[in-house]
């Protein structure tokens, strides 16, 4: 499987192109049961890529070079005429560090040989001694990645059975449901930038299409264009990104082992390997949700809930925390990760999770307070990258996935039955009567605030153990400080939402109930994997297994293995508990120090104030920036248009016709006319004249003849 992973967004698009075509002839229990049974099948595929994939790392492949040769083979078929990675290369890669986990030794102390991608590639064509190639890419990262999006999808297809249920696009839900699906599988097995580059784009465009599913309400199509034109900003910086890696790896090839080989090499330009990591850390910003591009994110709660879902947990806004991973040499070298301490994307990943948790305190829409929670984790996500802890970083992108897709669907199931409303301020007292959905949504509440042993712990805990170590002797302080200060605010918005929607007595419209079991079958499954999920990277008892099996050991920097730091681990839990404690006191008790606070406090009212307005970012962007593209940039434009550009256009005419009448009256008229018209007459003279001569004479002719004999021979003799 590991040689053919094309097939598993294939069938996902196959699913995409049937629904849309037949779907609406179908029932809608045969249109959504397509899409369930293709995600279903590709979910199995998955899993088999991930055993076979665990196969290999404990039995790996002899020779690194031959590996590499045997992953671009066919069985039966011979090699093919494909570029690969040289043996030379393959046989350095140990001594330059890419090759050995955890950068030097394994955890037994005994260094482990490299376990080298399966990588299966086609030339598409070649000009300018550039191979231009379609291929995929299986390792640890990518067979991880179709675990979690197929499994999230699936369960997310299941829920919508009933969520979607009447609706009057139900058909076109599903099929940009299933190419959504296919297009980060088709993005998380490129093996090389063009294809990433073209599933981003597919994703985007996908999301746009979803978040605007009810488009004749004003604020969804709205929100749909934000997400997709605040995308679009980050991913000029892709683009550019993905130019200078090409020029970086000596202009050769867009192949991302290539790119990582040459990013490890000590040959690269340095200054072009930074720009390029920054640039293309603007795709990472937007897609991903870091600050400054991080506003599209919570409008897309427009979208439906099961979109939000999957947005949010296995799709979408990961894809930017994919590429930092993918491409993680890049980043390391470029942006010296191993070398200081602060950098710029562990910077802006540690802001972001103290900006976005701050956001989600003053928001009374449930879905927005867990949009604002994304935003603030997938900022300890690009945090654990950019201080050198790969595997919390991603492990966290793995764990977040199943408890932020089990709070989501919570939303959405809870809405269901209160009057499809998302106002916490019109639920409340809901435990009594949707007990299934309350304890999914606790369970996954606890481990995003990660009390130990439940998952998001595990993760989070490695990332600020990451921060406290550092890779180069010294710790990142300043970023640790931000994930324990995310790690107060984030336990103490979590009880608020918590306590205002399933506590106190209900306040909303209707009767409320439970969700049916379609919908709580989903919750309770990813309920279940949010508390024994972070088990699988158990940093006691050599239980590490997620690190074992994905982080690379091939064409990967030579990093330092992040130990469990029981001082981080103490503080951060101490600290949510503390900001869970003090929350419940406020909301639950409405007692304590902070009542009333901001009415005592004139500095806290305006911070209030200014959480309230988005810290005036959304006015910066739609008033200032847009408001003044179509205002006064448009009016100057159009009076620049007017005045001066056609105005240049109106003189150039009127002195083309000025010019032309000169010319017509003075040099064709007067001029060439007149010539033409004074040959008739001097014609007419010289032909009366000879007329004249023509006297039939002899000897006349003869003197004339002479004459002019006589007139050559001076000619000749005085002037030749």
């Amino acid at each position: 499987m590991l040689t053919h992973v094309w097939i598993i967004p294939a069938v996902m698009a196959a699913s995409f192109a049937l629904i849309l075509l037949f779907g609406r002839r179908f029932p809608e229990r045969i249109t959504s049961g397509i899409g369930i049974l293709a995600v279903g099948v590709c979910f199995v595929l998955a899993l088999i890529a991930g055993v076979q994939w665990i196969q290999r790392v404990n039995t790996p492949p002899g020779n690194p070079a031959s590996a590499v040769a045997a992953a671009n083979t066919q069985p039966g078929t011979g090699h093919r005429p494909v570029r690969t990675i040289s043996p030379r290369a393959a046989a350095e890669a140990p001594t330059k560090g890419e090759a050995v986990r955890g950068g030097a030794e394994a955890t037994a102390g005994q260094e482990e040989k490299p376990t080298s991608p399966v990588v299966e590639r086609i030339t598409w064509f070649e000009t300018g001694g550039v191979r231009f190639e379609l291929g995929t890419i299986a390792d640890g990262l990518s067979v991880m990645m179709l675990i979690t999006v197929t499994l999230i999808s699936l369960l997310v297809h299941i829920y919508s059975t009933e969520y979607l249920h009447g609706d009057r696009r139900f058909t076109h839900y599903y099929a940009f449901l299933s190419l959504f699906t296919a297009a980060m599988l088709f993005y998380v097995i490129s093996s090389n930038t063009l294809q990433m580059l073209t599933g981003w784009e597919l994703v985007g465009v996908c999301s746009f299409v979803l978040i605007g599913h009810w488009w004749e309400e004003q604020r969804n199509t709205d929100a749909a264009l934000k997400a997709f034109l605040t995308n679009r900003v980050g991913d000029v910086g892709l683009l550019i990104g993905v130019v200078l890696t090409f020029f970086a790896a000596g202009a050769s090839s867009f192949d991302v082992l290539h790119i990582n080989q040459a990013a490890l090499s000590s040959g690269v330009s340095g200054t072009l390997l930074l720009i390029g990591a920054l640039c293309l850390f603007g795709g990472v910003t937007s897609k991903s949700g870091q600050f400054p591009l991080h506003t599209w994110l919570p409008d897309a709660m427009a979208g439906p809930t099961p979109v939000s879902a999957l947005i949010h947990a296995a799709t979408m806004v990961v894809a930017g925390v994919y590429l930092i991973a993918r491409m993680y040499p890049v980043f390391y070298n470029g942006l010296h990760i191993g070398g200081g301490s602060v950098n710029y994307v562990a910077f802006i990943g540690g802001f972001t999770t103290v900006f976005g948790a701050s956001l989600a305190f003053v928001q009374f829409d449930i879905k927005r307070v867990l949009a604002y929670s994304t935003i603030s984790q997938l900022g300890y996500m690009v945090m654990g990258l950019g201080v050198g802890a790969w595997t919390g970083g991603v492990f966290h992108l793995f764990t977040h996935a199943f408890f932020k897709a089990c709070l989501f669907l919570c939303a959405g199931s809870v809405s269901h039955a209160a009057h499809h409303t998302f106002d916490m301020r019109e639920m409340g007292g809901l435990r009594k009567h949707m007990k299934k959905t309350f304890w999914a949504f606790t369970l996954a509440m606890i481990a995003l605030i990660a009390v130990p042993p439940f998952a998001g712990f595990w993760s989070k805990d490695e990332i600020l153990a990451g921060a406290a170590q550092g890779q180069h002797g010294g710790g990142y302080w300043l970023i640790l400080i931000f994930g324990l200060v995310t790690a107060f605010m984030t336990a103490a918005y979590m009880i608020r939402c918590w306590w205002m929607t399933f506590f106190g007595e209900y306040r909303g419209h209707g009767e409320p109930h439970e969700s049916p079991a379609v919908m709580t079958i989903p919750l309770m499954v990813l309920a279940a994997m949010s508390v024994l999920i972070g088990l699988v990277n158990f940093p006691w008892f050599s239980l590490n297994e997620f690190e074992k099996y994905v982080q690379p050991t091939w064409l990967f920097p030579r990093i330092v293995p992040i130990t469990f730091n029981w001082y981080t681990a103490v503080i951060s839990v101490g600290l949510g508990l503390l900001g869970a404690g003090l929350s419940y006191q406020y909301w639950a008790l409405r007692s304590g120090p902070f009542i009333g606070l901001t009415e005592r406090v004139p500095a806290l009212a305006w911070m209030h104030r200014a959480m309230q307005n988005k810290y005036g970012l959304d006015v910066l962007y739609t008033e200032w920036i847009v408001g003044s593209v179509k205002g006064p940039i448009a009016a100057g434009a159009y009076w620049i248009n007017q005045h001066v550009i056609d105005k240049v256009v109106d003189s150039a005419g009127h002195g083309a016709v000025a010019t032309g009448n000169v010319v017509y009256r003075d040099f064709d008229q007067a001029g060439l006319d007149g010539v033409i018209v004074a040959t008739g007459p001097g014609a007419e003279i010289s032909g009366q004249a000879l007329s004249r001569m023509q006297t039939g004479k002899v000897q006349q002719y003869a003197a004339l003849l002479f004459a002019g004999a006589a007139l050559l021979a001076a000619i000749f003799v005085f002037f030749i």
